[in-house]
């Protein structure tokens, strides 16, 4: 099922969070949702902390998304620590900016992560959903081995690898409901943007994008730095970089994504032996809803946390016979 389709109708839980606000390094600010201590559960591994999960959310997610309370949930039942972090302007607030979030920024997450490496003991493992996939399976590329010295273990769930392959996808037929979806709310944030910098662009040309290739040429690439959404896709795009991840990391596509289809998705050649392929047949963007009507949505965060639970047991007992 497709992650419309999850959010609308299957139930996700409510979990407890609690808020908090960082400067980032160029005068703006993002917000983290921190969770709530939860009870009683043991630790993975012998470790003694628990593991941390950070959550980077998809395109124009926030912690309110179906799978950030799903797997918060599944984490404050083990007893786990976790965070939903949210790219800029996706926590309900305006960022101060003219600047965004976009595919590529990897340089967000990693000083995010090391922020939050800093601050938290235990074992850190990063999960990451649709752009932030993206995102952070291009970090781990991009830091190669230097990564396992922040995270422990790395999850990227219905990731838009190669991003040429998205786009053209989504702007044909029935894909199209996806990116206007998504136009919805990157269009009014645009304008909102256009009254407090005036010249940062084109508004008949926002109000008139009707798919994500127009709105990424008019906005998201002249914004950060790109020549056009081609140019924005080919150099953000997480795919050519598989190859290069240290960190033991689960990538999980479904083979009718419709935001990547099974034909660009990554082959046994194309990544590292750290990296996990996993592309069952079903389960749409995000979605990978389970039983009858109106369905399940645990076997997301029981995958995910099962990975996780796997490499620190692993780490731990490696490091106890090295000892």
């Amino acid at each position: 099922m497709h992650t419309i389709y999850a959010a609308c109708v299957a139930r996700s839980p409510t979990v407890k969070l609690r808020r908090e606000r960082w400067p980032t390094p160029d005068g703006d600010f993002i917000d983290l949702d921190w969770l709530a201590d939860a009870p009683g559960a043991a630790a993975a591994g012998t470790a003694g902390e628990p593991p941390f999960i950070v959550l980077f959310h998809g395109l124009e997610g926030s912690s309110q998304s179906h799978y950030a309370r799903t797997l918060m949930h599944a984490v404050a039942e083990r007893g786990w620590r976790g965070a939903v972090v949210h790219f800029r302007g996706c926590s309900g607030e305006p960022n101060r900016l003219a600047r965004a979030y976009h595919s590529g920024d990897s340089a967000e997450v990693d000083w995010i992560l090391a922020r939050i490496r800093g601050s938290v003991p235990g074992p850190l493992c990063a999960v990451a959903v649709s752009l932030g996939a993206n995102v952070l399976l291009k970090w781990l590329g991009e830091k190669a081995e230097a990564a396992r010295d922040v995270v422990a273990a790395a999850c990227a769930i219905s990731a838009p690898m190669d991003l040429v392959a998205t786009g053209n996808a989504l702007d044909r037929g029935f894909n199209r409901i996806y990116g206007w979806n998504f136009l919805r709310t990157l269009k009014r944030k645009s304008l909102e943007k256009l009254t407090r910098y005036p010249g940062l662009g084109d508004a008949r040309r926002i109000r008139h994008a009707r798919t994500l290739r127009s709105f990424d040429d008019h906005v998201t690439a002249p914004l950060h730095g790109f020549v056009d959404a081609q140019d924005y896709w080919t150099r953000s795009s997480s795919k050519p970089w598989l190859k290069r991840i240290a960190v033991p990391t689960l990538v999980l596509n479904a083979c009718d994504d419709p935001f990547l289809p099974a034909d660009a998705l990554p082959a046994p050649s194309d990544v590292s032996a750290a990296v996990t392929l996993q592309f069952p047949r079903y389960g749409g963007h995000v979605g990978f809803v389970t039983g009858r009507f109106p369905g399940s949505l645990e076997w997301l965060p029981r995958r995910i946390l099962r990975f996780i639970e796997a490499v620190i047991d692993r780490s731990d007992r490696t490091a106890h016979r090295v000892a």
